[in-house]
């Protein structure tokens, strides 16, 4: 059985410019997405969290604007529903060992540029989870998690890897990108990162090594597909 590990935002809120506060979390249909296809794929899915916080669903990925329409939106929730025990007790990534599974996962949504892009103990097991050669997967905004990681001369692990994430262009749209401190991929490329962005809110995925990213939350599945057929495959 292959088992993956689920790296989620604990942030319930993401601080803008001037201070103030936007509610988010975690984007359902990331999470949701790939979980499904992975559980329904036989394998054995383990999340974890920073401190172990039960991770909050961003509302907003829940409304039928989001989502696709009602029916999406419904599926959604009551697929996250069905994972709700998971996710009321997830693990906490202190000392945890990435290897001792065979993919790790980021899901988006806001959250992550709140935490895991300044948590040291993430940015260390996503250095571990690159240099083992692992499928490491990371889709939307949770590229941001990526700015956490450092090696011990201070380089950026992923300097040079092509990849793709949440663009300007699509944080622009949301109607965030004049708000925020940092834009996810304006900083991924001041780091090295050679970005790759298609039109927005279309599917996209980048593929360099065993690294795997995504663009938004409908590149979600094709990157859990993608994931899928490069485990089958090893």
């Amino acid at each position: 059985m292959s088992t993956a590990l689920f790296v989620v935002s604990a942030a319930d809120h993401w601080t803008l410019a001037d201070g103030s506060t936007h509610p988010t979390g975690y984007w359902a249909e990331e999470l949701a997405e790939p979980h499904r296809l992975f559980s329904e794929a036989g394998w054995d899915i383990t999340i974890a969290t920073p401190g172990g916080v039960a991770p909050t669903v961003d509302a907003a990925s829940l409304t039928p604007d989001s989502a696709g329409g009602e029916d999406r939106a419904a599926q959604l929730s009551a697929y996250l529903d069905s994972i709700s025990d998971q996710l009321k007790s997830p693990v906490s990534p202190d000392g945890l060992d990435p290897t001792a599974f065979d993919v790790v996962f980021y899901p988006g949504g806001h959250g992550p540029m709140e935490d895991l892009a300044v948590d040291e103990t993430s940015g260390r097991l996503l250095t571990r989870a690159l240099d083992s050669g692992m499928p490491l997967g990371v889709v939307c905004h949770a590229p941001a998690a990526m700015l956490a990681a450092r090696r011990d001369d201070g380089s950026w692990p992923f300097a040079g890897y092509r990849m793709t994430g949440f663009t300007d262009a699509e944080e622009r749209i949301g109607g965030l990108a004049d708000k925020a401190s940092w834009l996810v991929q304006s900083r991924l490329v001041e780091e090295g990162a050679d970005f790759v962005e298609a039109e927005p809110f279309t599917e996209h995925i980048e593929t360099d090594r065993n690294l795997y990213t995504g663009q938004n939350p409908a590149s979600s599945a094709p990157l859990a597909q993608a994931l899928i057929a490069a485990q089958a495959a090893s």
